[in-house]
């Protein structure tokens, strides 16, 4: 069975748990529609693709994220994830095989972000677009899925308790959105 079979029978199957449909207290209003492209390399040992935001943005500056943006008019969210993994890391839409769109969670800052779960070929050769992207790497995706490395934390933010997922791998601290895309992966996955 390949790996685009395989994480499609894994979203067959009901969530093991509920999903999170989004951060405390998003933003009032309707929510902009954006996506990001959850890249699962096709190699014995899969892993994730994330970005690394250059650390001059004006917002989420030096933050792991999944490559990604808003929406455009007369885009999908398939197309726009393509758009900008390419715009971002030179990521050919060519190379990038879609297995599923996933539920849209909802960020603090206002967007309804709905993740594309794609298989791309191992060792690609990415280059981050240096204006968005200082960097990216590759987490394996049984470490990034795995419960176990799934931290809970709290935070008090502008006088409310903020709750938020982190995950740390070689380094690199996974949080926020990114980290709550991703333990919603893995309750859908259930992946082993």
């Amino acid at each position: 069975m390949s790996l685009a079979e395989r994480l499609r029978a894994a979203l067959d199957r009901p969530p093991a748990e509920p999903l999170l449909l989004g951060d405390d207290a998003p933003a009032a209003g309707a929510p902009v529609a954006a996506a990001v492209l959850v890249a699962v390399t096709d190699r014995p040992e899969p892993g994730v693709i994330l970005t690394v935001r250059h650390a001059d943005l004006r917002t989420h500056a030096g933050q792991v994220a999944f490559p990604g943006g808003r929406i455009d008019a007369g885009e999908d969210a398939t197309a726009a994830a393509l758009r900008e993994a390419w715009e971002e890391l030179g990521l050919e839409p060519a190379s990038v095989a879609p297995v599923a769109t996933l539920e849209p969670y909802r960020t603090i800052t206002g967007f309804a972000v709905t993740p594309v779960l794609a298989v791309v070929p191992p060792d690609l050769p990415l280059a981050p677009h240096e204006p968005e992207v200082s960097d990216w790497f590759e987490a394996p995706l049984g470490f990034v899925l795995d419960p176990a490395n799934q931290q809970q934390h709290c935070v008090l933010f502008e006088g409310a308790t903020r709750h938020y997922y982190r995950i740390d791998w070689n380094g690199r601290n996974i949080w926020g959105a990114t980290a709550a895309m991703l333990v919603n992966l893995s309750r859908r996955l259930q992946w082993s």
